[in-house]
This record gives C-alpha cells, sequence and structure tokens, in this order.
C-alpha cells in the first residue's frame, strides 16, 4: 500500500493543502511521486494533451487501464487516482462498477467519477466494495456539451444549488474528496465550508482544501492553456532549444563527439575480424 491513502486525505482538511497534479506514463508519473506529490492523477485530459483531441468525450477504457498501469508502476508514495471516462459509468452501475474494478486492477487505489448527485448510487456501491471515490462538480468536461462549452461556474442560483447539491451527495454517499473545477471563488469556499470532505479545485480559486493542475499546463508544454493555469516552467522552449542544438550538431558533424562513441584500439586485430566477416559472407552467397 502506498503512503498516501484515501484517509490520509481526508485527515488533511483543513489541516494542510493536498497537492495533485496528472501523470499518464511512467517517467512524469516518477518525477510527480519524487516531487512530494500527494496525489498522481490519471485524467480522461490525455485524449487532449496527449491524443490532440479537442474534448475528453472519445478516451476509452482501454485507454485509461493502459496509461493507470504505466503511472502505477512509478509511483510508490502518492495515491494514484484515475478517472473515469466518458460511457463507462453512465448507462448503469453494474458497468460503472465493472470498469472502476478494472483500473482498480490496473493499479489505482482510487477512482474519479464527474458529477456528483446524478451518481450517488454508483459511488455508495463502489465505496461498499471497497473503492475509494473522488467526485467531480462545478465545470464538468464530459458534459460540455450541455453546458455549451469550458465556462465559468456557479454565476447563477441554479448553478450554485447544482454545485452545493452534487457536493452533499458525494459526501453523503461516501466519497473522500471532491474537485471543483473553474468555479466562482466564492461558490468553491461556501462548497468547502457545507462539506466534511476535502475539496481540490482547478481554476476555483484559494479557499478549498487543494489544487490539481495538468501536466503540460503547469510546466508549458503548450503555449495556449485554460485561464486559471499558471505556468512553473517553459519546458516547450527548452526542449525545442534542445532539439534545434541536435539538429545543428548533427548537420555540422558535431555529434557524435569522440565522448559518444568507441571503436577498436587495436586496428590490425579489427581489420582481421573484418576480412574474416566479409569471406564468410561471400560464402554464404
Amino acid at each position: 500500500m502506498r503512503e498516501i491513502t484515501p484517509r490520509r486525505i481526508i485527515e488533511m482538511k483543513g489541516r494542510e493543502k493536498i497537492a495533485m497534479v496528472t501523470a499518464y506514463d511512467y517517467p512524469s508519473a516518477l518525477i510527480a511521486d519524487e516531487s512530494g506529490m500527494d496525489i498522481v492523477f490519471v485524467g480522461d485530459s490525455l485524449g487532449m494533451v496527449v491524443y490532440g483531441e479537442e474534448n475528453t468525450l472519445n478516451v476509452t477504457m482501454d485507454q485509461m487501464v493502459f496509461h493507470t498501469r504505466a503511472v502505477s508502476r512509478a509511483v510508490k508514495r502518492a495515491l494514484v487516482l484515475a478517472d473515469m471516462p466518458f460511457g463507462s459509468y453512465e448507462v448503469s452501475v453494474e458497468e460503472g462498477i465493472r470498469n472502476a474494478v478494472r483500473l482498480i486492477r490496473a493499479g489505482a487505489d482510487a477512482v474519479k467519477i464527474e458529477g456528483g448527485y446524478d451518481h450517488r448510487e454508483l459511488v455508495r456501491k463502489l465505496v461498499r466494495m471497497g473503492i475509494p471515490v473522488m467526485g467531480h462538480t462545478g465545470l464538468t468536461p464530459q458534459r460540455y456539451l450541455r453546458l455549451g462549452g469550458y465556462r465559468l461556474m456557479g454565476e447563477t442560483e441554479e448553478e450554485i444549488e447544482e454545485i452545493l447539491r452534487d457536493a452533499r451527495a458525494l459526501e453523503k454517499a461516501g466519497a473522500f474528496a471532491v474537485v471543483i473545477e473553474f468555479t466562482l471563488s466564492d461558490v468553491a469556499k461556501l462548497v468547502t465550508e457545507e462539506v466534511s470532505i476535502p475539496t481540490i479545485g482547478i481554476g476555483a480559486g484559494p479557499y478549498v482544501d487543494g489544487q490539481v493542475l495538468v501536466w503540460h499546463d503547469l510546466l508549458g508544454i503548450y503555449e495556449k492553456t485554460p485561464p486559471f493555469v499558471k505556468k512553473y516552467a517553459d519546458i516547450s522552449g527548452m526542449m525545442r532549444l534542445a532539439l534545434e542544438n541536435y539538429r545543428n550538431e548533427v548537420k555540422n558533424g558535431q555529434f557524435p563527439a569522440r565522448d559518444h562513441y568507441w571503436e577498436f584500439l587495436d586496428k590490425d586485430d579489427f581489420r582481421r575480424k573484418a576480412q574474416r566477416a566479409l569471406k564468410r559472407l561471400e560464402g554464404d552467397g
């Protein structure tokens, strides 16, 4: 069992901020874990940042299982959380259970489900089975068609009520935490005060119990990022410079330098071996 468990996350509410980041492969997860993250999240955002999709709706269970398995092999300390992709739990509770089990068997410690009130029965059954669940309210990307795009949530009384209803339903069903995405900070603060489980914000302000960002966004791998992202590095610039230097050194013959290859010290020995090899090849022909 990894050091960070759902119980540990619950105990952090009001005491210590929760740091969560996405990762989709072994090297990224290894770095995230070694950096002290509390939660390493295999999000369905991989559809956009890894596969170049316009949204998350085409992500499959097979993709989530594949990436979860890679991430879980790297992480030793943090809690590994895996997303339930669109279409993997909406049809029936039974199908949701089957797919959640697949992610747990791939190495996840918990699963995340978008929405709250509508899926409270699934959450309740998963928790009773022993599968920890994190909920997700506010902007729910899997519903962006219904929402009319990726937009700020919580501006109307109806949206505030829906977000609160989701969070309370998740708490009652046994979820150990809830993500609040792209929501006015006042609403996120209200939810944080109204529920006993931790709230983890993404574009929801500082009045929550933790924060999550997408790996590619915070590292500056893409130029275009959501408006709530802070870029902590310019990895794309560093990568571009490294590749340009490599190309230039290949073109002008600087790479490989003498430190980067090996050769026979005894040239006569090499010539003898090469001549015998060539003769054998001629005989084969």
